[in-house]
Order: C-alpha cells, then sequence, then structure tokens
C-alpha cells in the first residue's frame, strides 16, 4: 500500500533476483479499511516510493487510481472462509474480503508468474494461499522473512504514528515474540501458561492494550492447547492509539 521501508525493499530484491522483470503495486486499498479506520490518514508518498523501488531494483510501478480499481457500479468481491474469519477477521471482519478482492484485480491485471509477500501480515499470507489454491489462479506466492528495526520492532508504514515514548514501548512486542520462545526451548508446552506470560510482559508498558495473543497451527491458524509441534505465534496490540501485529514460526526441536 505504499510508503514503503525496508521491508517492502526486500521483497522487491529478492523478486529481482529471482526474475527478469519485477512490477510494483501501490495502492491504499479502500475496500481493506472498515469504518473509522486509518484510510484517509494513511501514510502516503509517492516521490520517495518510486526511488525506493528504483533502488531495489524494480522495473515497473503500477499505481492505478481507487476510480481506475472500482469504477462506478463494480459490486463483485472474492471471499474466502474459515481462515479468514479468525484473528485479524474478528477484529476487522471486513478486511480480508478487500484483500482478497483487491489482489486478485492486481493478479488479473499484471499478470505475474510470481509474487512476493511478507511473513508479518502472517494471516494475509494463508489467506491469500487459500485463495490461490481454491481459484487455481496461476501463480506461485513467495512468503519472505519480517525486517526488523535494530531494537527488534518490526518495519510497519503505521510505525509512523507512533509518538517518541510509543515508539520505545512498542518494542515490547519483539520482546514478547522472544520470550514465548524461551518459554517453549525451556519446556514449557502449554500454550496458555505462555499466553499469560506474554500478557503480563506486555502489560508492564503504560501504553499498551492487547488486541489478541494467539498460538495457532501455521496451517490452519486453528488454536493450540498444547504445542507438540511446529507453531505460529501471533500479536496485536495497540501502543497509544496505532494497532500493532507482529509474529513469529516457533520450531519445536525434537
Amino acid at each position: 500500500m505504499g510508503f514503503l521501508h525496508e521491508g517492502h525493499q526486500s521483497l522487491i530484491r529478492k523478486a529481482a533476483t529471482d526474475n527478469d522483470r519485477v512490477v510494483v503495486s501501490i495502492f491504499v486499498n479502500p475496500t481493506q479499511f472498515a469504518a473509522g479506520e486509518d484510510l484517509t490518514t494513511y501514510p502516503r508518498d509517492l516521490a520517495q516510493d518510486q526511488f525506493k523501488c528504483l533502488e531495489a531494483g524494480a522495473d515497473l510501478i503500477f499505481a492505478p487510481s481507487v476510480s481506475e480499481m472500482y469504477p462506478s457500479g463494480f459490486n463483485t468481491y472474492v471471499t474466502t472462509f474459515g481462515i479468514s474469519e479468525l484473528l485479524e477477521g474478528k477484529s476487522r471482519p471486513t478486511h480480508f474480503r478487500g484483500v482478497t478482492t483487491v489482489v486478485t484485480k492486481l493478479f488479473n491485471l499484471v499478470q505475474p508468474n510470481k509474487a512476493y509477500f511478507g511473513q508479518k501480515d502472517a494471516q494475509q499470507v494463508a489467506v491469500l494461499q487459500q485463495m490461490v489454491r481454491d481459484l487455481n489462479q496461476n501463480i506461485d506466492l513467495v512468503v519472505c522473512p519480517i525486517i526488523r528495526e535494530t531494537d527488534g520492532l518490526a518495519k510497519s508504514s503505521r510505525n509512523t504514528y507512533l509518538s517518541t515514548e510509543a515508539r520505545q514501548q512498542a518494542v515490547v512486542l519483539s520482546q514478547a515474540l522472544a520470550l514465548a520462545e524461551t518459554l517453549i526451548s525451556n519446556g514449557e508446552l502449554k500454550t496458555s501458561n505462555i499466553i499469560t506470560a506474554l500478557k503480563t510482559h506486555i502489560q508492564t508498558q503504560s501504553l499498551t492494550k492487547i488486541d489478541y495473543i494467539k498460538i495457532v497451527d501455521p496451517a490452519t491458524l486453528q488454536d493450540i492447547n498444547i504445542i507438540t509441534t511446529d507453531i505460529l505465534l501471533l500479536l496485536a496490540v495497540y501502543v497509544d492509539q496505532t494497532r500493532l501485529i507482529d509474529n513469529t514460526l516457533i520450531h519445536l526441536e525434537a
């Protein structure tokens, strides 16, 4: 959605390494925002984005207008079920319908062989994988690692909303992920105990408000009670007024 940072550039660089031509779509998609969310204030800087795309190796930027993507009379949507109704889907029930609709349109317009997405939006990746599989879309989805600041905060365009104090407190998300990894490596396999420990740690910061902490199966996103195999840990936390998400895949050692 633009306002590109090093995380986006890492996707472009990977795509440029793997392919002859790279197209970057830049579009703040209104259908994935609910009423009261930050559509009008979402950061935008196309000139900066153009520079960062060229720097990372993109060949073309596709930056359509809202009227081009959603012309008068538009009334067709792509909807996934099940996996899209969990986690982010509970907090933002129309969000993934907007994502799957716009991504399908972008795939149809650009017709790429591969599409590159970041692990930071782990549920989005799982939803798009289901969509591509279910609709027989002839495209390979490539998932790339989360890019972080030096203190561990996951790169996000919404980080620009954070005040100095909120930015300092936001590092608690990545600290919580690290705490979970430590607990699991030390033998704690009951997810309720891990989640309680993470809540306690996050709530040490005065500006935080937890939306959810979930430990789930990486493929189905269904809750897990006892860890017996690899898991996906997801966080959604408000830091002051800014809602941040983060996640990590944790591999259970044999």
